[in-house]
């Protein structure tokens, strides 16, 4: 199977994106397809031995839409020149259209060719010229509007055609009746309701453009970070390149307050390099050979070079657009009420309106009433903000998540981070900042402390757990260099074996000497090293404990408040640890968290979740991603803390790629902020259709309250125009406070 996400045109209501969803999910070789409204494409996984794009591209055609290709980059198109200039252009025609066609009626001044009482053939020619001008300006309604018909996925377009092309035929008519010498049929004109429906439709679909256009600026930012050319070195000289001309392999040149072009590896110079976009870290990060650099970062101070290892769309920052879109794409369970609703709402306004037309005629209201009241149904009951008020909302939330650094993979997350109770925490990387450093040493052997830790440190380089890193560092910082290993082996959830100097070294956690049978002599040092808030490390030779070691993590700096949050939130925080139990419990005791399991294997870490998912608990497991891919991937929420570089491999359902736990509480809030926005506007959204409509059908009469085709367009603008600014507060910085 093979996934694809294709740019969109034609798409104008929510019956458009579920009439394509639909129609694409009906084709054989299509897995899946899920349609955005807001981002106007379409995710689709087929099956590559069936369908090509092409096929694709034809399926989307015959729904009665077009389709622009592969998603590449997100656009800005509100800000499109000619569009803006022909809706000032139309606005002005507009006010003067309706001077012309109600000014007589509170007596303002007019001409005579075109007076009405005067010249009634003259003004009706008149109207029909500018009605003309409106139908060409919404000509791309109508045809969308009859392809869905067609198609039988009817839509808003559907609707609003419908209804301007009936009151459009019949004023034809009137006008020849009033060629003819019948002057009493210019009371039955209703030009002026057809041009200004579609131009209350157009001024909804503009400030329609404008919103998404927002709710798109943030992902778009992320876009924009990424430098537009290169400087690489060939043959010892520099050439200035666009970045689409760097290829793998390529040695990049950066000079101070440059931007990095890809992500590559330093190869020659340091620097301090400002990741704070990706990592959130304020302080720039000083880097020199060897260390991974990210496309976007300013160098602030050095020369360096450094060779290209992600480019295109490998990179972290495209890694970060492709997840937020996707995620965009997918369908959160509050956004199905919208669809269930809006796939049957349209035939049944159409039926709705047909009976109402036929209803009004045998009461003896003539043609011309009736024909009115079936247009005003049709136009007031354009599904616009319903279509609008779930999606909008997912695009602003997701833009809001990625500018705080929170890659969320599905929008489903976005609902469910409200009902969290239980927050499961990983302690090494996660509640720890995994930088940790040899703080004791219990040797009992006759080898020098530098002996020991040069064997040590050359058997963990071959690992990547952060206890490992403490023991290399250690090499760096005193200059010890790193022995040749043999027969090296991970024992997974234990520890390491490796052979050094012909001796054979093990190394881990007090499990691993059950797992050896190797007797324990030194359990008064272990629990001494432990109540000083130490990870323990054994060191075993010939099956004798040679040494005991204590190596200490930092506690994350909002830790603790972090914790005390979650807890004012009656949220249970619980800490799921592979370390012993005296310093997962000290740290713990620290930061305030409520509860400890300590010494789990990854594959006990999962059995715990799923213990309290039984419980009937709502968890997230929150890890450093190495060990804890499994209990990522069975909690209702997975969350990893972890580099941006690493986004491209990750399991889990939310990335924190600012390594900063204050992110999940920023992810409850939105998640919280957005779901009461959506009810919100589903309320407003049904709220406008079961109020108007009735209205639209005449109920109020006999109060003397009606409608006519221009009010339900102006009402219906103002309708999507409530759901517009309702969801554009979730920009709000007090959203993620």
């Amino acid at each position: 199977m093979k996934k694809i996400i294709l740019s969109i045109e034609g798409m104008t209501c929510s019956a458009c994106s579920n009439g394509l969803e639909k129609y694409l999910n009906k084709q054989d070789g299509i897995k899946q397809a899920s349609v955005n409204l807001v981002m106007a494409n379409a995710s689709i996984e087929y099956d590559e031995k069936k369908l090509n794009i092409e096929q694709l591209n034809e399926f989307v055609k015959k729904a009665g839409f077009k389709s622009l290709g592969e998603f590449k980059e997100i656009k800005i198109e509100g800000k499109n020149k000619k569009e803006k200039v022909k809706f000032i252009i139309f606005t002005i025609l507009a006010i003067i259209f309706m001077y012309i066609a109600m000014g007589h009626m509170v007596n303002l001044p007019t001409f005579s060719f075109i007076d009405v009482n005067q010249n009634p053939i003259g003004y009706t020619i008149c109207l029909l010229i500018f009605a003309i001008l409106f139908i060409v300006y919404g000509f791309d309604i109508l045809k969308n509007g009859y392809k869905n018909l067609i198609h039988r996925t009817p839509n808003m377009d559907t609707l609003v055609g419908i209804g301007v092309l009936s009151s459009f035929l019949y004023s034809i008519y009137s006008m020849i009746l009033i060629i003819k010498g019948d002057t009493s049929s210019i009371h039955n004109l209703y030009f002026e309701s057809a041009a200004m429906v579609i131009y209350f439709v157009k001024l909804g679909r503009y400030l329609d453009g404008l919103s998404k256009d927002k709710t798109k600026e943030a992902i778009q930012k992320l876009v924009k970070i990424t430098p537009e050319s290169a400087t690489i070195k060939i043959n010892g000289k520099e050439k200035k390149v666009t970045i689409d001309e760097v290829k793998k392999g390529d040695i990049v040149v950066s000079k101070p307050g440059e931007r990095i072009s890809v992500d590559g590896e330093i190869t020659e110079g340091k620097a301090h390099l400002d990741e704070s976009f990706i990592t959130g870290e304020s302080k720039p990060v000083n880097k020199g050979i060897g260390e991974k650099v990210i496309a976007g970062s300013i160098n602030y101070d050095g020369y360096i070079e450094y060779k290209a290892e992600k480019i295109g769309k490998e990179s972290t920052i495209s890694e970060i657009v492709k997840l937020v879109v996707e995620a965009s794409n997918t369908k959160a369970p509050i956004a199905k009420i919208a669809d269930k609703v809006s796939s049957f709402f349209v035939p049944a306004v159409i039926l709705l309106a047909i009976l109402t037309f036929i209803v009004y005629l045998i009461l003896g209201y003539d043609f011309a009433s009736s024909l009115i009241v079936f247009v005003t149904i049709l136009v007031v009951a354009c599904p616009c903000s319903l279509g609008l008020a779930t999606p909008l909302a997912i695009v602003v939330a997701e833009g809001l998540c990625a500018s705080n650094g929170i890659l969320v993979k599905k929008s489903e997350i976005l609902e469910n981070a409200q009902k969290i109770d239980t927050i499961v925490f990983d302690k090494t990387g996660t509640l720890t900042y995994g930088r940790l450093k040899i703080s004791e040493i219990k040797n009992y052997s006759d080898m020098k402390k530098d002996d020991l830790l040069q064997i040590i440190g050359s058997i963990e380089s071959k690992s990547s757990h952060p206890i490992g890193k403490a023991f290399t560092d250690y090499l760096e910082e005193n200059k010890l260099k790193k022995l040749e290993v043999k027969e090296f082996g991970n024992v997974s959830g234990y520890g390491i074996i490796g052979r050094v100097n012909n001796q054979k070294m093990i190394i881990g956690n007090a499990k691993i000497l059950q797992n050896f049978n190797i007797e324990n002599k030194y359990e008064d040092d272990e629990k001494d090293l432990a109540k000083k808030g130490n990870s323990i490390v054994y060191v075993v030779k010939d099956n004798q404990i040679i040494a005991l070691i204590g190596v200490n993590d930092i506690v994350r700096d909002n830790a603790k408040e972090v914790m005390q949050k979650l807890n004012e939130n009656k949220i249970e925080t619980i800490m799921l640890t592979g370390d012993n139990k005296e310093t997962a419990e000290k740290i713990a005791q620290d930061i305030g968290i409520t509860k400890v399991i300590s010494n789990v294997l990854p594959a006990e870490k999962t059995k715990v979740i799923k213990e309290l998912k039984t419980e009937n608990k709502y968890v997230m497991m929150c890890g450093d991603g190495i060990n804890d891919s499994p209990a990522l991937a069975t909690a209702d929420i997975g969350v990893s803390v972890k580099s941006g570089t690493d986004i491209a491999m990750d399991s889990s359902d939310v990335i924190l790629t600012r390594n900063n736990l204050d992110s999940i509480l920023k992810l409850i809030n939105i998640s919280k902020k957005t779901i009461k926005i959506i009810k919100e506007n589903l309320f407003w959204a049904f709220f406008y259709n079961v109020l108007m409509i009735p209205i639209a059908m005449g109920i109020l009469r006999p109060l003397g309250i009606a409608i006519n085709p221009m009010i339900a367009s102006l009402a219906m603008v103002i309708s999507s125009l409530t759901v517009i600014l309702n969801t554009l507060r979730l920009r709000s910085k007090k959203i993620v406070e």
